[in-house]
């Protein structure tokens, strides 16, 4: 449940609007404004300080990157959550870059809207699988010789996540260990794997033994 959390939503199509507001609402949330286009968006924002602006990147007046930055760069504490038909890999890094914290799309809105809103409420960002592998794709080494950074780009937990994961545990024995679910386990390793530039669990065996992380 999300209960109390307010929430902007910013959406040019009526229906969509309507659906993805009763959707929020059954699960407990607060649609405090609505929003059709970009300039709309902001100024809502900056009115209402929704705790998620909940926000399609197409609109009709201004690219819903444009309209994150400008949010962003106006209100610091502002959290934008990308809700797009548009696959990750054109849209995902611009996003982010522009200050965004979480982006899913429309046709997993049912599986992975909620899961998002809470995971930037926790101080996260959050990123579908699919996602993370667009991330992946576009940050991997590219040449022979590129070298993987080391083990201090990561966090801890992604550290744990990491050693574990080179131990042999499985998702959900690591779940059960850290105390959270096997999709989280499943998100931090991919997370790893896309700060390191790793393809695969194997790599990241080799990794963890030569950096040491284990013997």
């Amino acid at each position: 449940m999300i209960d109390g959390i307010r929430i902007l939503l910013v959406e040019d199509h009526a229906v969509v609007r309507s659906s993805l507001g009763l959707l929020l609402k059954s699960h407990g949330a607060l649609i405090i404004g609505e929003a059709e286009n970009g300039r709309s968006a902001i100024d809502k924002t900056l009115e209402l300080r929704p705790d998620i602006i909940l926000l399609d990147i197409t609109l009709p007046d201004m690219d819903g990157i444009e309209v994150t930055r400008q949010i962003c760069a106006a209100w610091s504490e502002a959290k934008v959550l990308a809700l797009t038909m548009h696959s990750e890999d054109v849209y995902l890094v611009p996003f982010l870059e522009a200050g965004g914290l979480g982006y899913v799309r429309k046709s997993a809105a049912d599986r992975d809207v909620l899961n998002a809103i809470k995971t930037i409420l926790a101080g996260e960002t959050f990123i579908s699988p699919n996602g993370l592998e667009a991330l992946l794709r576009q940050h991997r080494p590219t040449t022979a010789d590129s070298q993987p950074p080391g083990p201090d780009v990561l966090s801890e937990r992604e550290r744990l996540v990491l050693e574990k994961t080179a131990r042999g545990y499985s998702s959900r024995e690591i779940g059960v260990q850290l105390n959270i679910s096997s999709h989280t386990v499943d998100t931090y390793r991919t997370r790893v794997m896309v700060k390191l530039g790793l393809a695969s669990k194997p790599e990241l065996v080799e990794y963890a033994l030569r950096h040491h992380i284990i013997n």
